[in-house]
């Protein structure tokens, strides 16, 4: 089962995780990446999601994106989720995210490549 690690409000991380499924409780928040890529026209890769997946099944996503395990920095996220939906190896740990945005349970932080 996958684990993510919380945290709080203002981004600092509690010495709580949760499984994947279970609901969080208020104050309770999670990391969640995504990367774009574009090429030398200013084209983003995107991907169809597959029929199964949970939410969104068969609709054209971003490049690729996906919750942060428990112990992953957001660079460490990012590279893993790159690898697992891609097979792109790429090195995001002198990079930060371009933007973050926070949603109701938590932070979203978006990687832009080239």
């Amino acid at each position: 089962m996958e684990k993510w690690d919380l945290y709080d409000q203002h981004r600092n991380k509690i010495e709580k995780q949760m499984t994947l499924g279970d609901e969080m409780t208020p104050g309770e928040f999670h990391l969640v990446v995504h990367v774009c890529i574009f090429n030398s026209k200013g084209e983003m890769l995107i991907q169809q999601r597959q029929p199964f997946k949970q939410g969104w099944s068969n609709l054209w996503d971003i490049t690729c994106g996906g919750s942060a395990v428990g112990g992953d920095t957001s660079q460490q996220a990012a590279s893993r989720e790159l690898f697992e939906e891609l097979g792109i190896q790429y090195n995001f740990e002198k990079i930060r995210p371009q933007f973050t945005i926070n949603f109701e349970r938590g932070f979203d932080e978006y990687y832009l490549i080239e």
